[in-house]
């Protein structure tokens, strides 16, 4: 059998973080196939247990740093 991976798609607005209900982002792929979503707060949080079985994580954390397209140029 020949596994093939295809690239996950971005999170949006409707992805919830599994522990709190929060907009996810971070995805976590799991060997099993499965996938954890958390937002960047629990992502951070419980990183270091998420390496240990995580296959790939994939994180959007930095879109939360960004500076927002309507600010003032004296904003930005």
């Amino acid at each position: 059998m020949t596994t093939v991976l295809t690239p996950a798609s971005p999170l949006t607005a409707a992805d919830r973080c599994d522990r709190c209900g929060a907009q996810a982002y971070l995805r976590v792929v799991l060997s099993s196939g499965g996938e954890l979503l958390f937002c960047a707060h629990h992502g951070r949080k419980f990183e270091p247990e998420l390496k240990k079985i995580a296959v790939e994580i994939h994180d959007e954390s930095d879109r939360l740093s960004g500076t927002a397209a309507t600010a003032a140029e004296s904003e930005r």
